[in-house]
């Protein structure tokens, strides 16, 4: 909590300094595009942390190779079809959509000339905060409502990496999705940081409306499903949903395992 508290105090003091160096502030931008970018508090994450949660693709290595190929899917089909907002959802909890969404932005995060904002829109059952061991004492609805301004929120966890956390559970999250509040904040968000690609980590699909109701203000959606616990039907359900609102750019298969071949496949 100290690192983060130190590190908004030096944004603050930059916007002070430097008109040019403000994020967006409740009433309005006064900076876009990189100046808008560096004002936001850069934080360190602990590598003990990520590897708890399975967080693995800050580092190229072994462990993140899947990842990793999955980014540069991702990257190539967005860039293809001149997509920038990417929601990631599953049939149902306990898929692994959020590990996803996390290492999928660390990933994207070795890729210098790419710029990322991750955002946490499970708000009934917020866990990337936990993931990356971000605390921070606001909610998602005090930015909306002008609380608090964007960049006292909203932290770099690498140079081109931002991430937006929900850490308080909102008691009517569907209402909070479908206020124009959220279409114009999704919006001035967009005109000023200027990201390549805004990831969303929404709800399940089955679970209840409110990935439903925020899917039609994204280009497309990532599906991940877990392997021996995800019933086809939920998983070709989920899909058809998905695809009334959105584009379907992909399913995931998370929890497969190699299976030793014998000398002869290899």
């Amino acid at each position: 909590m100290e690192k983060l508290q130190a590190a908004l105090a030096k944004a603050r003091m930059q916007r002070d300094e430097s008109p040019a160096a403000a994020g967006l502030a409740p009433e309005g931008p006064r900076a876009t595009g990189a100046a808008a970018w560096e004002a936001l508090p850069r934080i360190e994450l602990s590598d003990a942390v990520l590897r708890r949660h399975r967080v693995v693709s800050q580092e190229a290595m072994q462990e993140s190779e899947s990842f990793d190929v999955l980014r540069t899917k991702v990257l190539m089909q967005m860039r293809q079809n001149g997509w920038k907002r990417l929601a990631i959802t599953s049939p149902g909890s306990q898929s692994g959509k959020s590990t996803t969404a996390c290492n999928l932005a660390l990933g994207l995060g070795r890729q210098s000339s790419v710029r990322t904002i991750l955002f946490d829109f499970d708000l009934g059952s917020p866990s990337v905060h936990e993931f990356f061991g971000i605390e921070s004492p606001h909610a998602l609805s005090d930015v909306l409502n002008g609380d608090v301004a964007f960049d006292e929120h909203a932290v770099r966890v690498r140079d081109n990496v931002a991430v937006v956390v929900s850490p308080r559970i909102e008691a009517d999250p569907t209402r909070l999705v479908l206020s124009d509040q959220m279409v114009a904040f999704l919006d001035l968000v967009q005109t000023t940081y200027k990201p390549d690609l805004m990831l969303f980590d929404l709800p399940a699909i089955l679970s209840g409306d409110r990935a439903r109701a925020f899917l039609k203000t994204t280009d497309c959606a990532l599906i991940v499903a877990m392997a021996d616990k995800t019933r086809f039907n939920h998983l070709d359900m989920c899909e058809r949903e998905v695809a009334e609102s959105t584009n379907v750019l992909g399913v995931v298969i998370n929890g497969c395992h190699r299976r030793a071949m014998p000398q002869d496949e290899l």
